[in-house]
């Protein structure tokens, strides 16, 4: 039997960001994969996390944690795609290391991934929804003001949550502009202006702050990092005190890359440029970006308006025949 944690551990720590030099962002989301699935597999098996071994993750057990994230945990396709392509990841990694599970690793890396249609709709957030979001946390308590600035972070920079909590203090400038510099997916940087009110809401938080043995910008309860979890259950409690106000909020499925899509459709909205979406977005291509020219009925109005339609011949059609004259809907 071979132990999961040690080579789990080498995977993520060493050959992720050395060997393969993926970003930050990529080997947590690829972390976060796998604490999702071997919590699945310690609860289906009865044991604990830290005594998995690998040969108990065959390909059953990896079928049943891709159904667990679509009809339990509400995932799309394309998220059981991404995290099965971080499994496959590491049972490629295991075919040099282990020999032995090389059978198992062929027959994982065998599952295929799921047919994804072309997104039409992305759930975001009109100007009404986003100010009754941010307005949500209590700016009186220490707590308040993090999730304040977070929020407002969030949405300013359009940032995936993977760059958010990864954010240190040192990304932050203040002077003589303000700015944030992100790290995104494929070790793209881009860095951000900030507006005022995102500023003051930063300056806020950070008087507040406090020390801590970590550089990171926004810290949890215990004075560390900031997780991705942690913010998906800010980001749900705030949402729900803002349902109080704006009941538009109840009918939508707000998830932290919500906040990511209301960003670059206001910026659609205010430039009407899709290149300067990608750049503010990090997008490695337009092809990424489309998907708001897509969903925008705005973009296709003005096309339409910008167009002469073709005249029509006048005419009206008579029926040949008595008998279809009388069955022929009469307007």
């Amino acid at each position: 039997m071979t132990p999961l944690a040690p080579q789990l551990t080498v995977f993520l720590r060493e050959y992720i960001p050395s060997q393969r030099e993926m970003s930050v962002q990529t080997s947590d989301t690829y972390a976060y994969a796998f604490q999702l699935l071997v919590c699945f597999a310690a609860k289906r098996l009865k044991t604990t996390p830290s005594a998995l071994v690998i040969e108990q993750l065959d390909a059953t057990l990896v079928l049943a944690f891709l159904e667990h994230l679509e009809k339990e945990r509400g995932n799309c396709a394309r998220t059981r795609n991404s995290r099965l392509a971080a499994i496959k990841t590491f049972f490629r990694f295991l075919e040099y290391r282990s020999p032995s599970c090389l059978d198992q690793a062929c027959r994982i890396r065998a599952i295929p991934v799921k047919k994804t249609d072309e997104v039409i709709f992305i759930g975001y957030l009109n100007r009404e929804e986003i100010q009754a979001l941010l307005d949500a946390p209590d700016p009186s308590c220490r707590y308040g003001l993090r999730d304040r600035a977070m929020l407002h972070l969030a949405f300013a920079g359009g940032l995936r949550v993977s760059e958010l909590v990864g954010l240190n203090l040192t990304d932050l400038t203040l002077h003589p502009q303000p700015t944030v510099h992100v790290m995104g997916k494929g070790r793209r940087e881009r860095v951000l202006p900030l507006w005022k009110e995102t500023v003051t809401a930063l300056r806020d938080w950070l008087k507040v702050r406090g020390e801590s043995k970590t550089t990171a910008l926004f810290l949890n309860a215990h004075r560390d990092v900031m997780t991705r979890s942690g913010f998906e259950y800010i980001l749900e409690k705030h949402v729900r005190t803002a349902s109080t106000k704006q009941a538009s909020l109840t009918k939508k499925r707000i998830s932290p890359h919500s906040l990511r899509h209301s960003c670059g459709m206001h910026t659609l909205h205010a430039t009407g440029d899709i290149r300067k979406v990608s750049l503010w977005l990090g997008h490695a291509s337009l092809q990424s970006t489309e998907v708001y020219v897509r969903a925008d009925p705005a973009e296709k109005l003005e096309a339409m308006a910008s167009l002469v339609p073709p005249t029509l011949r006048r005419g009206r059609f008579r029926p040949p025949d008595k008998l279809l004259a009388m069955l022929w809907p009469k307007k």
